[in-house]
């Protein structure tokens, strides 16, 4: 453990050139103390750290010292071939950079450590694109890869549903979802977010902007995508639900907060385990077929409009499967062809 957080020194110390023992201690979760210690054995070993006095003070390493990648476990060095699976970075125009650097870090492994993008590559591969969509990438995200990299403010024509608007914009970050990509920018005071397939056209903007370096980008999107997500559970209906049926909620793509806003919500169960609760979803239309799926595992009690539909559907599958002449003999004989 020991050794881990020494070479971690080193590395933030050969990346940052100059930390406090107060930031290196925030880094590694140790106490101020501990750095001490550390920098000590690291100058023991033969490691040239040494300490400026002042308030720009901190610790440095002798200009031009740098460690090899020697430290590296298994684990870390298949680890890094992952992180660099080709197919995000090439649609952003990064194929070639990433290639390089694979290389360079290739040549730093040690020996035993260089099966390691081969290893890496026969066990793991990302295939980002859902089923039956366009693999290929959007045509200007190359070029918003590079605004966003060189913080270069752009003008996007932009395609909505009632024509093309033109926007001046900061880029932000990229975002990959599903296999679409997203455009995070902003726009004047706030933050929006732009799907990179809408984008017509790409244009300078006018120079540099500042970048909040506050801004978490992951933070962002998660609450954007949660509260988009919750702006479409419009629709409310109280349903009875078995045991089994409550499980089945974790799962289902149609009422994502679902399974813990039903839980929240049920009344205490009845003999035979089931419970009375509020379940929020996108429409009528949506929860008729989440019900459908669910079958003979929720009652759906509000409103009479989806229960009288769901009624209609039993009944139907009642006569094909319980009535005169239902299932499949029955419709062998009274179906378009004659048995």
């Amino acid at each position: 453990m020991r050794a881990s957080r020494l070479i971690s020194v080193v590395l933030l110390l050969q990346a940052r050139e100059a930390m406090t023992a107060a930031e290196l201690a925030r880094e590694l979760e140790v106490s101020e103390r501990t750095v001490y210690r550390d920098v000590l054995a690291l100058s023991a070993a033969g490691v040239p750290v040494y300490a400026d006095r002042g308030r720009a003070g901190g610790y440095r390493l002798l200009g031009g010292y740098r460690t090899r990648l020697t430290g590296l476990t298994r684990d870390e060095a298949e680890a890094l071939f992952l992180a660099g699976l080709p197919g995000p970075a090439g649609d952003m125009g990064l194929a070639d950079a990433v290639a390089s650097a694979e290389l360079k870090v290739l040549a730093a492994l040690p020996p035993a450590l260089r099966d390691a993008p081969a290893r890496a590559g026969q066990r793991f591969h990302l295939d980002v694109p859902g089923w039956f969509r366009d693999a290929s990438p959007p045509p200007r995200l190359a070029e918003l890869a590079r605004a966003v990299w060189g913080d270069r403010v752009v003008e996007l024509r932009y395609r909505r549903g009632d024509g093309e608007v033109v926007r001046r914009v900061e880029p932000y970050g990229l975002v990959l979802k599903s296999g679409t990509w997203y455009l995070v920018a902003r726009v004047g005071d706030g933050m929006r977010t732009y799907r990179v397939d809408r984008v017509v056209d790409v244009a300078p903007g006018g120079g540099t902007f500042d970048r909040d370096e506050g801004f978490d980008l992951g933070g962002y999107w998660h609450e954007q995508a949660e509260a988009f997500l919750r702006s479409m559970q419009r629709t409310r209906i109280r349903v009875r639900l078995s045991p089994a049926g409550l499980r089945a909620l974790r799962s289902a793509p149609e009422t994502p907060f679902g399974y813990a806003e039903a839980t929240a919500a049920a009344g205490a169960p009845d003999g035979d385990g089931w419970v009375v609760t509020w379940l929020p979803i996108e429409s009528v239309d949506v929860a008729y077929d989440l019900v459908l799926r669910l079958g003979p595992e929720v009652e759906v009690l509000d409103p009479p409009e989806l229960r009288g539909r769901v009624a209609a559907a039993a009944a139907r599958l009642a006569e094909l499967y319980g009535g005169p002449g239902g299932g499949r003999e029955g419709h062998e004989r009274t179906g378009d062809g004659q048995r």
